[in-house]
């Protein structure tokens, strides 16, 4: 017998040999029609797999990410199936579950393939998945692969084979299709039951510019009709929603070839947005105790050397720039941190300076590949809300703690209240990828853990997405689509005061190592505008809205009127303009709408002659006449954060 603990914390007994789906029966049949994987000892396994030791199971439904991700990347095997059938000789390159979907790359050879092609390649997946086709697994050879795959002539699997180890190589057969797969899968195509097959683009083999370009293929699959039908309606909503689209009609950003890609230019509005949010953050930031500094924005390559950053990330840097003098090179900085542990050691420290905060709105560059650059969520240059905080190690989960006041109160202040805390931790089967001691990482890793419980944080454990010098907590924000993006980031790391000799003088007078903490609420100002935008439809808070009001004359003899209320309303700090077109007033107001400013205050005869104005909302909701001392009140109300 061997014992298995569900998540409940309950331990059942059950035979060596029992499956996920069995231990589901044991349970409920309702249960077991709806599980689509097992989570075993942390790791994801077909529900059919035997279990022949003790361990820790999570049966995995459609309600968990990891049992979407398992069914999406088994709609992607039920896609190659189908068009094996429909494309004799296609050959395929890898086919992954994505955030929303999956996809496969794949090589039609001489063939042409295109959008037009989705309708008969739908029907066919779905023949196929009302066959209830079993996914079935099985172990072979790395002998045995080579050779089916040879056979077959898909080179791209060969290729794929050639770097894997001999008994670590398995295959999963549904139907009469066969690929190489390490897995896992759902347990049979039935509970496919709506799909869509999304778009199509062109991916290079491995990512390598000189190698083939296979015709990348997006689809999604939902287990009812409704739910697909749901998400095709979001993703319309997303296109109107889209921060390129609204960043162009809202005159906030703009791209030019000429200054080169990934580099956003913040036009007149878009920079008033953004240093809304600055100050905003400033003004916390110095109430909880930060020091603002600044720092320049390229540094000595011997800087990103001795802090690692140059090893890790020097690939995806800029080229270095080169001096007159002989060897010397300089860097864009890729991050702020370096330099800020350069400001610690500018004096002596004692353990009674400790914590000291930095914060700096810190421009930083990174040579994203060109394919990848998208908007404002990915670009070339962007700027932190960075601070760096050095403390003593009997400070960390108490400074730890106040940092997630601080981000839950930027969520707070602009509308994001769905959210989930990932706490990043180490690769446990990679260590490679790290730096410093397992002491170290052990300390940083129990700090965030038990400062997150404490403050009743809603969490998910993802190994592998630590840092490369300290674990982390990542905040999964969901949007108004339900989307979720990564906002804002808390580091503990003891291992740049190592590499930087940090030191303080403890209360026994001799030296000490601090430990940093990196954090940034915002993340980056391009990705969380972008992410606001697109939150809010463009329709932002009215504090952080680029003009909160627009007066709108009848005709020119009321221009004085409006002149005045404008400047008025100006000189109380409320942003506003004034349309003075020789357009009706009807399309005065169309305009401002598809501005989306927030207040229009429409001026005419009657509120010349009563001193008052007309007051219409966004959204065409009139809210009837009042005086511009009432109206200045309401705006200073809802203005406040």
């Amino acid at each position: 017998m061997i014992n298995i603990m569900l998540p409940d914390g309950s331990v059942r007994q059950y035979e060596k040999g029992t499956t996920a789906m069995q231990i589901a029966l044991s349970i409920s049949e309702g249960l077991a029609r709806n599980v689509l994987a097992a989570e075993v000892n942390g790791e994801v396994w077909d529900a059919s797999r035997a279990i022949e030791e003790d361990a820790k199971v999570k049966l995995l439904t459609w309600n968990d990410e990891k049992g979407k991700a398992t069914y999406w990347h088994s709609s992607a095997h039920l896609l190659a199936e189908a068009l094996e059938i429909l494309y004799p000789g296609v050959k395929f390159g890898i086919g992954p579950a994505i955030e929303t979907g999956f996809y496969y790359d794949v090589d039609f050879g001489d063939r042409d393939f295109s959008s037009d092609d989705f309708k008969q390649i739908e029907d066919k997946m779905l023949e196929l998945a009302k066959k209830k086709e079993v996914f079935e697994r099985r172990d072979v050879s790395k002998a045995e692969a080579l050779a089916y795959f040879t056979e077959k002539g898909d080179e791209y699997k060969l290729d794929l084979i050639k770097d894997l180890d001999d008994g670590t190589i398995t295959f999963y057969s549904q139907g009469d299709f066969t690929d190489l797969c390490r897995g896992p899968h759902i347990p049979h195509t039935g509970t496919i039951k709506a799909i869509k097959l999304m778009n199509v683009a062109g991916a290079y083999w491995r990512g390598d510019e000189t190698r083939k370009q296979l015709t990348r293929i997006y689809g999604v699959t939902f287990p009812k009709a409704s739910e697909l039908t749901e998400y095709l309606k979001m993703i319309e909503e997303a296109k109107k929603r889209d921060h390129r689209k609204l960043g162009r009609e809202l005159e906030l950003f703009a791209f030019s070839e000429k200054v080169g890609m990934g580099l956003p230019l913040w036009l007149p509005k878009g920079a008033a947005l953004r240093q809304k949010l600055m100050d905003f953050l400033q003004r916390a930031q110095l109430k909880a105790g930060y020091e603002p500094v600044v720092t320049p924005h390229i540094g000595h390559k011997q800087l990103y050397v001795t802090s690692g950053h140059y090893e890790k990330y020097g690939e995806d840097a800029f080229q270095p720039i080169r001096t007159p003098v002989e060897g010397e090179e300089f860097f864009l900085k890729p991050m702020n941190c370096p330099h800020h542990c350069e400001i610690y050691k500018t004096k002596p420290r004692s353990y009674k300076d400790l914590p000291v905060r930095f914060a700096e709105f810190g421009t930083v560059y990174r040579y994203e590949q060109s394919g990848e650059l998208h908007g404002l969520t990915r670009v070339r240059g962007f700027t932190q809300d960075d601070a760096h905080l050095f403390c003593r190690p009997d400070q960390v989960k108490e400074e730890f703690k106040k940092v997630i006041d601080l981000v839950l109160y930027v969520f707070g202040a602009l509308g994001f209240d769905d959210y989930t805390a990932q706490v990043s931790l180490r690769d446990p089967d990679n260590r490679t990828k790290y730096i410093g001691s397992d002491e170290n990482w052990d300390l940083a890793e129990k700090s965030i853990i038990e400062a997150a419980s404490e403050k009743g944080l809603k969490t998910v454990v993802e190994y592998g997405e630590a840092a490369f010098y300290g674990p982390k907590l990542d905040f999964m924000v969901k949007d108004a689509l339900g989307r979720k993006w990564q906002l804002g980031t808390i580091q503990v790391d003891y291992n740049l005061p190592e590499r930087f000799e940090l030191e303080y003088t403890g209360s026994d007078n001799q030296k000490h190592r601090p430990v940093m903490i990196h954090r940034a609420p915002f993340g980056s100002l391009e990705r969380f505008v972008a992410v606001l935008i697109e939150h809010c439809a463009g329709q932002f808070p009215l504090w952080l809205a680029p003009e909160q009001f627009i007066v709108l004359p009848v005709s020119e003899k009321y221009e004085e009127y409006a002149k005045n209320l404008l400047e008025s309303l100006n000189n109380s700090d409320i942003r506003g303009l004034i349309d003075l077109r020789d357009e009706k007033v009807g399309r005065k107001i169309r305009d401002a709408e598809v501005k989306k400013i927030p207040y229009m205050l429409i001026v005419g005869e009657k509120e010349v002659e009563s001193g008052m104005v007309s007051v219409r909302k966004h959204g065409s909701v009139d809210l009837g006449s009042m005086d511009s001392g009432a109206f200045k009140e309401l705006l200073i109300k809802e203005i406040t954060v």
